[in-house]
């Protein structure tokens, strides 16, 4: 009898991660419910025992770097456990990648954030070059040939792993490296030289800190040239099939992230083509950032709701005191709080996304908007992730601190999406300058705030408008952290449920709140807000 297994839930597999109200919603009401079939079904798999295993073989295997063969001859090559590349082809067929960029389908760019954010609840590191091959195409845009050699190959959903010209592959992925020792997220520090070759190419020469995904086929990167700090497309493998002269010094040995390879490399005369004008890198590559920026969103709203799944499923199975976990009136308001945070960070990357669909189709005011909404939400969604995470491992107590239950992984991936791409001052100083030099974006975020027509969202608009009247440098945060909880609020008055809408406002905007979660006041509905998001 001691052997026998009791109150223990049981693994949470065989269930349609995309199940999920407010993303399906959101797909809907974003214009892509045209995708909900490829949707549900790229769901079933992510709840498959089978694409779960790949999550964790990936993270328990990570990528091992080979700077030579056997002989001495420098190969520079990352190598990856095969549930790596199960993971990133099912990524790359979905086109979770550079794919929408390609579609002329009104909410492609919608339908691909639904499936970032449903395939991400199974492995978080993957995405990276998903991502980075996203944001890609947009900096590519500046210069019209490059765009025209590399998009469809950016955008085929072929996966064709390993160092070859990308003339003779089926599919392209697109890494970057913009960081430096000396200068981090202070680009315009960067040392790397670019010295303009007689053909019109240019020999790169330089130590870059940080090397997302340094297995891909191609990468962005930041270099001064004579005109000034300028973009670069710089291919791993040059059209006569010699490797450029990009050399793997080390992998990053990260806290999460561990199925991902991020390197520290040099450049010793790499042969890269100018990416936009001369002198206008940070101009150029600021696409690519936003888009990333984006994925940043996406992939923290992904942990908060397979936290939440996680939590939700494992007190409803375990027992305490006479009756499940779930039925407890202290976890209930925990897994309530937890799931006002989930549908509050669902939705709002649903908003984004759209409005990143709208824009890219030459929609200004949905522009204008993004703007300012996306460098908000970069700050303050990336900043709840961990705290989010913490509290739903701690849901499972115990069985939730141990590696077999993936909390830890997701406790450990969980900081990441606040530091890249712009760590939190980063994100919130970029929103001062937004609203300095694009004022009329503000004027669109107020606009798009106002069509909750509720007197909380408007009282609280108002306390927002005099924080703007007197804010500086030193008040970026609480505003970048102000500005999301309003839009925030204001979308769920309009999209969500009462019993969701209520305690939202009541504690995010009207302080009914505590400092931990689970600290929502009495009268709500909580065992509402529970079952929509169970």
């Amino acid at each position: 009898m001691t052997h026998d297994v009791i109150n223990q839930a049981p693994p949470l597999i065989g269930h349609d991660v995309s199940n999920d109200r407010a993303l399906l919603d959101g797909l809907d009401r974003e214009g892509a419910d045209w995708a909900t079939g490829e949707l549900r079904q790229l769901g079933l798999l992510a709840g498959s025992a089978k694409a779960q295993e790949w999550g964790r073989l990936a993270n328990e295997n990570p990528p091992i770097l080979r700077t030579h063969d056997r002989y001495g001859h420098r190969v520079d090559e990352v190598e990856f456990h095969p549930a790596w590349h199960e993971l990133m082809a099912v990524a790359v067929e979905n086109g979770m990648h550079a794919s929408p960029w390609t579609s002329a389908r009104p909410g492609a760019h919608v339908a691909r954030a639904a499936k970032f954010f449903t395939w991400s609840q199974v492995e978080a590191g993957h995405g990276c070059p998903i991502s980075m091959t996203y944001a890609a195409v947009a900096a590519l845009r500046h210069s019209p040939d490059l765009r025209s050699e590399w998009e469809p190959l950016l955008a085929s959903r072929s996966y064709d792993f390993g160092l070859r010209p990308a003339h003779d592959k089926r599919g392209v992925l697109a890494g970057m490296a913009m960081t430096e020792k000396q200068g981090g997220s202070d680009v315009r520090a960067n040392t790397t030289r670019a010295e303009r070759l007689a053909d019109g190419t240019f020999a790169l020469t330089g130590h870059k800190w940080f090397n997302s995904a340094p297995m891909c086929d191609v990468f962005l990167v930041l270099a001064q040239a004579p005109g000034g700090l300028s973009c670069f497309l710089l291919p791993r493998v040059l059209p006569d099939g010699s490797r450029n002269a990009m050399r793997l010094m080390r992998l990053k040995d990260k806290l999460g992230n561990r199925s991902n390879a991020s390197a520290e490399v040099e450049y010793d005369g790499a042969i890269a083509y100018l990416v936009g004008e001369e002198g206008r890198g940070v101009r150029t590559i600021i696409e690519m950032v936003n888009m990333t920026r984006l994925d940043c969103v996406i992939g923290s709203a992904a942990g908060m709701r397979y936290g939440l799944a996680q939590a939700i499923h494992h007190t409803t199975h375990r027992k305490a005191f006479g009756k499940a976990l779930i039925d407890q009136p202290l976890m209930r308001n925990v897994l309530a709080d937890l799931a006002l945070e989930s549908e509050a960070a669902t939705t709002l990357m649903m908003r984004l996304a759209g409005a990143t669909d709208r824009a890219v189709r030459g929609d200004s005011a949905e522009g204008l908007f993004r703007r300012t909404a996306l460098a908000a939400s970069k700050y303050w969604i990336c900043k709840r992730a961990p705290v989010h995470a913490a509290e739903a491992l701690e849901c499972l107590g115990g069985n939730g601190y141990v590696e077999e239950s993936q909390m830890p992984r997701l406790f450990r991936d969980s900081p990441l999406n606040g530091i890249w791409e712009g760590s939190g001052n980063v994100a919130a100083l970029d929103l001062i300058r937004a609203l300095t030099r694009e004022p009329e974006g503000l004027e669109a975020f107020f606009a798009e705030v106002a069509l909750a027509g509720d007197r909380r969202v408007t009282e609280a608009a108002e306390r927002t408008r005099k924080t703007l009247a007197s804010a500086g440098e030193g008040d970026a945060r609480r505003l970048a952290e102000e500005l999301t909880l309003l839009l925030q609020a204001s979308l769920l008055v309009r999209h969500a449920p009462a019993a969701v809408s209520d305690a939202f406002c009541a504690s995010r905007l009207g302080g009914e709140w505590g400092r931990a979660f689970g600290t929502l006041p009495a009268g709500l509905d909580l065992g509402a807000i529970v079952e929509r998001a169970s």
